[in-house]
Parts: structure tokens; C-alpha cells; sequence
């Protein structure tokens, strides 16, 4: 019996979707573990890290300019962002993982399991920092700025 004859298929599985194809889990097209270490870490975990890493920058900008984190000097309003951007490109390519990934359990790697390249890294932080790629991500959670630097973020 075709999938299309049960009435389970419609436009909204996409083209050429058979409901027996669909991956049962997050990662599970790219080898990757339903759940523990190595599995794709979640949007809250995520969401989580990237929020502690944004206060972080901003801490360090209120640092810099003397002023309060939530009164940021308006003639420099690229410096959070500034900041985020290198710490985030530091501390993912050299140990995978920044400040609040480490306190939310979540790693960057490549798709193949190893370090994900300088230049990657810094593809996939310039697309996060545009917002709308990190928001638009497949069946395998991997957003736009994952899938240009050929990364996936995992749990720890």
C-alpha cells in the first residue's frame, strides 16, 4: 500500500517524504546517538549557552566602556557583538566549545567527529550573528550557519 494511498503523506512532508523514511530521532541521518554524549544537543541547551555567552560580552563591554550591560554606549554598538564573535571563534575552534556550552553541556564538531576548522568557525559565527540562519534548521537540528560550516552541536 503507497504511503500517499494511507492518507498519513501530504505537502507538508515535502517532496518524495515516505513517512518510513523519517528519521525516528534528532542526528540519526548523520550517524549520530538518539540520546547521551555525542547526540544533537537541544534547542534549550543551546538557547541556554548562547544566552550565558551573550552576558558575557556584554559584561566585558560594560567593562570596557564604564557604562551599565544594559546601557550600552550608543556610538559603539558593534562591540557586544564584537566580542561575542571573538570569543565564540577562539574558543570553538581551539577547544569546540565556548564558556556557556561548557555550563550547558553542548560542543560544536564536525560532522566526521573532529575539531571543526578556523574558517569554519568563523562562517559559522558571522551566519549566527545574522540570526535568521541559526533559526531555520532541518530534521537533525542542525541550523543554516551549522550545515555552511559542516558542523553539528552534540551534548557533552
Amino acid at each position: 500500500m503507497s504511503w500517499v494511498a494511507t492518507g498519513r503523506g501530504s505537502w507538508l512532508d515535502g517532496p518524495g517524504q515516505n513517512p518510513a523514511t523519517v528519521p525516528s530521532f534528532p542526528g540519526e541521518r548523520i550517524g549520530l546517538p538518539p540520546t547521551g554524549p555525542r547526540s544533537v544537543a537541544g534547542f534549550g541547551r543551546r538557547l541556554g549557552a548562547l544566552i550565558v555567552d551573550w552576558l558575557i560580552a556584554a559584561l566585558i563591554t560594560g567593562a570596557i566602556t564604564a557604562r551599565p550591560m544594559f546601557n550600552p554606549d550608543p556610538t559603539k554598538p558593534w562591540l557586544t557583538p564584537g566580542i561575542f564573535a571573538l570569543e565564540y571563534v577562539v574558543l570553538v575552534s581551539l577547544i569546540g566549545r565556548t564558556i556557556g556550552m561548557r555550563l550547558f553541556g553542548v560542543a560544536i564538531m564536525r560532522l566526521d567527529g573532529r575539531r571543526v576548522p578556523l574558517l569554519a568557525v568563523v562562517t559559522r559565527t558571522v551566519l549566527l550573528l545574522l540570526f535568521v540562519p541559526a533559526v531555520i534548521y532541518d530534521r537533525d537540528q542542525r541550523g543554516l550557519h551549522d550545515k555552511a560550516a559542516g558542523s553539528v552541536a552534540v551534548r557533552l
